[in-house]
């Protein structure tokens, strides 16, 4: 996957040639496939292509002088109200300035990601915006960078929402927001409201967003001089399934808690429903707040109080910066706030 041409500008069709040990003429045959070559020659200009990582379509060969304006961004599922609104954002600020606006999704597949992106690279888009938090492994790291530098090399931009750069140094724009400081500072209304004994449901271990929430949660708790040793998460991941199911085992467990942060506001839903089936009360037994203020939060019972991300923002944000000042923009982090939205969740701990 390693492209030794980027960070060193576009490849030319004649560097294609010179390794090929073809003409540019020959070489620009072969790609195009419109005219007759030999088999062997067009083998040769193929790999050469390959090794070099040229990007043979006619859209990203004109995006020098013009190409189509399109911005693509990738998720994980467009069923998750975050997801779905952080593309939404991406597409209204694309509509307002005349761009096109593509999605993909994933599913979590490494694989697929790289495949919708190479794809889009070739298609021409302006702006990749992959969105979301993610486990930073080395897999990571390694296929970033290679986004990175081959999206540069085709003088395009690759742009980070809601998930790290590997490294500040490669050609990406970062955008996201503050997920420690909204776990930290809703974990404090908890605490605020006299609560000492609160669980952070919906760890994800390695996973960025979800780590710097359960440092937040970890943090608050600290201020309160609450010990390291009342902290108790469970590692459930998100969704709603996963929140149902680790709150009714948990409540199985032990009630020896009064609160409950949960990592999103789908797993706040599922741990919603099963108390509810223990036939206990919210907030009046358990208090329980949310992550990110979905759509469907206030219409929850009982309306959740939750941190608002500024989901949509994000997606507007990711565009607007990067078109607003490419040079600057590659390699800059930009950070937007959160806030508490309180509703009717949370309640002093029952005596």
């Amino acid at each position: 996957m390693g492209n030794d041409k980027a960070g060193k500008g576009r490849v030319t069709i004649r560097e294609v040639a010179e390794r090929a040990g073809v003409s540019t003429a020959t070489a620009s045959r072969a790609l195009s496939g419109n005219h007759p070559v030999p088999p062997t020659t067009r083998a040769r200009v193929l790999r050469a292509a390959r090794d070099l990582d040229y990007v043979a379509n006619a859209h990203a060969r004109a995006l020098v002088g013009g190409g189509r304006k399109t911005v693509a961004v990738v998720v994980r599922q467009v069923t998750s109200p975050f997801y779905a609104q952080v593309a939404e954002g991406v597409e209204a600020e694309a509509a307002d300035r005349g761009w096109l606006c593509v999605v993909g999704t994933t599913g979590g597949d490494p694989q697929r990601e790289m495949e919708f992106v190479q794809l889009m690279r070739e298609e021409g888009a302006r702006l990749v915006i992959l969105v979301g938090g993610v486990v930073e492994d080395d897999a990571y790291r390694s296929r970033v960078t290679h986004y990175a530098q081959a999206l540069d090399a085709s003088g395009a931009r690759l742009v980070l929402c809601g998930r790290p750069a590997p490294d500040p140094e490669i050609p990406a724009l970062v955008v996201e927001f503050d997920n420690e400081a909204g776990a930290r500072a809703i974990t404090g209304h908890l605490l605020s409201a006299g609560h000492r004994r609160i669980v952070f449901l919906g760890g994800l271990p390695g996973n960025t967003a979800l780590d710097a929430r359960v440092a937040g949660y970890r943090a608050a708790l600290a201020e309160h001089r609450v010990p390291a040793a009342d902290a108790r998460v469970v590692d459930c991941g998100l969704g709603r399934a996963a929140g149902l199911r680790a709150m009714t085992e948990l409540l199985k467990e032990t009630r020896d808690f009064t609160a409950v942060v949960a990592g999103d506001d789908m797993v706040a839903a599922g741990a919603l429903r099963a108390i509810a089936d223990a036939g206990l009360r919210v907030p009046e037994d358990i208090s329980v707040v949310g992550y990110n203020d979905i759509p469907l939060a206030e219409d929850f019972n009982p309306p959740l109080t939750t941190v608002r991300t500024p989901a949509e923002e994000l997606g507007r944000a990711a565009v607007r910066i990067a078109l607003r000042d490419p040079d600057q923009a590659a390699g800059s982090h930009h950070v937007l706030g959160t806030h508490i939205v309180v509703r009717g969740s949370v309640s002093h701990p029952p005596s």
